[in-house]
């Protein structure tokens, strides 16, 4: 189980200096994340199953080429949007993508326990383990995970019936990180808008940059706590506004920044529930391991 508060690394990124790549067609962030990436892009088995009881899947793979939203072929993206205050108006461009969260809801109501937060930060997703079921995603409150069925454990077990596929998004590069290097995106960054260092750090310059731009944070006390530190010359209330009103696939509201967004765990439903899907989690990750020596065995 994560512990709040619990250190490492983190990121400050600062959209006064972010201009969203105006001059490429892809921003260099999301580019080299796909580059990066691409190894461990979900390469689903046809035809796709339809789950039971919906008769329906989440299916990516005709549309690996957006770089609007997130996808499980794409865990980074840039929201532009034009913020109105004070009589002003100005535009605002926000990479997302997994904030990495103190006490992540996401790893610790998965039912199966595959979701956890490394002892670098990162919280990651198992991929051989996951069954796709999405509580990660519906206790997120940005809906960070993405789903991707045809893919995953569950296809060998009951593909009609378990989970969906596997949920897939950002891990901060946690295989460079314990290389002593940086994320992707960080190196990438042409404005130099993406920092990176201990969380510590990152959240004093955090407070150091807000100061100098008279500024606003956004990460700090979100879900309890984030190891991503956003700096704005606007207020988030203004850019959730904007956000929400934004549109995305024809949708508006996808992906708010609702100024001091409430971790579920904090409720006693949500502690509950943590408590009740402990020992599921337990129960089946010991059976991955032990299917995984199995096979490994074969």
């Amino acid at each position: 189980m994560a512990e709040a508060g619990q250190s490492g690394v983190g990121a400050m990124i600062d959209l006064s200096k972010c201009d969203g790549c105006k001059n490429l067609a892809v921003p260099k962030c999301v580019s080299v994340c796909r580059e990066k990436n691409a190894a461990n892009f979900p390469q689903p088995k046809e035809p796709i199953p339809l789950n039971f009881p919906l008769g329906t899947n989440e299916d990516w793979s005709k549309k690996k080429q957006l770089t609007n939203r997130l996808t499980p072929y794409n865990w980074t993206y840039v929201q532009n949007v034009k913020v109105t205050e004070k009589g002003k108006t100005a535009e605002v461009s926000i990479p997302r993508r997994c904030m990495h969260c103190d006490n992540p809801p996401c790893a610790n109501l998965c039912p199966f326990g595959m979701q956890t937060k490394s002892q670098e930060g990162p919280v990651v997703i198992d991929k051989d383990g996951c069954l796709g079921g999405a509580k990660c995603r519906s206790v997120c409150p940005w809906q960070i995970p993405q789903r991707q069925a045809g893919v995953g454990v569950y296809m060998k077990l009951a593909p009609k019936y378990l989970g969906g596929g596997v949920m897939f998004k950002c891990d901060l590069c946690l295989d460079r990180i314990r290389k002593g290097e940086v994320p992707a995106c960080v190196e990438a960054c042409p404005q130099k808008a993406i920092h990176f260092g201990s969380k510590e750090a990152m959240r004093q310059l955090a407070h150091q940059r807000a100061q100098e731009i008279s500024g606003y944070i956004y990460g700090e006390k979100e879900n309890g706590g984030t190891s991503t530190f956003y700096v704005s010359p606007v207020s988030f209330k203004s850019i959730h506004k904007a956000l929400m009103d934004h549109e995305v696939d024809g949708k508006n509201g996808r992906m708010g920044m609702k100024p001091l967004a409430e971790n579920v765990l904090d409720s006693p439903e949500g502690m509950a529930k943590q408590m009740l899907f402990a020992p599921i989690a337990g129960i089946f990750a010991a059976g991955m391991v032990a299917y995984k020596t199995m096979k490994g065995a074969e």
